[in-house]
């Protein structure tokens, strides 16, 4: 299995590592920094540095199920390295940084619109949610209530429970789409110190007070119980 640096430290931004092997789906490493795309979290991108200081540019990271293993794309046409190779594994930050900040915000929106959610996405600086709502939601009322909780400079901290810990308390996981990553045995808890707690896989800012002016840019009515929120970060 890969050794997930990222789970650990979402500000890491490169990492010595081995290559386990590489072949049309991509290329596997010992560890990584790279985060594989999942929870409606895109994978990341960046590049792998090998001797002499050529570069493998990676344009995404998926999670392989079967292998157990994180497979680092690279872009169409590029040799691949041989396994055993020593390498530096190299994300692309300004793009991760923006997506730590647009996931914890999602974390915040769900927090200021307290229904079930139905899906989301994360994106560089933007996102969005659906709720299982059929009430009217105001665009300046959630938009103020956001840059509200944004502004408490709350610390986001990790902590994990085990699998049956998870299924004694339901509650926890808010998204009705996406479950929780599991098969380790034991599940990732995100927690937003006095303001939120869920299971999440992704990367987030350290503290809410990150990720800046969020601005509430439409709310859809997706269907009668379906309501789409869309919110844009200010740029930093």
């Amino acid at each position: 299995m890969t050794e997930t640096l990222f789970r650990d430290d979402a500000y890491r931004r490169e990492a010595p590592a081995t290559v386990l092997f590489a072949d049309e789906r991509g290329v596997a490493l010992d560890r990584t920094v790279f985060y594989p795309q999942g929870g409606g979290q895109p994978g990341d991108q960046g590049d792998l540095v090998v001797g002499g200081g050529a570069t493998i540019p990676i344009v995404n990271t998926i999670y392989d199920a079967d292998r157990k293993t994180i497979l680092h794309v690279p872009a169409e046409g590029v040799a691949l390295p041989a396994s055993g190779a020593a390498v530096v594994a190299r994300i692309d930050w300004d793009r991760r940084y923006k997506r730590m900040r647009a996931h914890t915000a999602l974390h915040l929106l769900s927090v200021a619109v307290p229904y079930p959610v139905t899906g989301g996405s994360v994106g560089d600086a933007e996102g969005r949610l659906d709720f299982d709502c059929e009430a009217t939601l105001d665009k300046g009322e959630v938009e103020r209530k956001l840059n509200e909780l944004i502004a408490l400079d709350a610390p986001v901290g990790q902590s994990w429970i085990t699998d049956e810990a998870l299924d004694a308390n339901p509650a926890l996981v808010k998204t009705m789409s996406v479950k929780p990553p599991r098969g380790s045995g034991r599940v990732r808890l995100v927690a937003i110190e006095n303001l939120d707690l869920q299971p999440c896989g992704g990367t987030h800012v350290a503290r809410t007070g990150e990720i800046g002016r969020a601005t509430v840019t439409q709310i859809e009515k997706k269907g009668r119980i379906n309501r789409r929120v869309r919110i844009v970060l200010s740029a930093q």
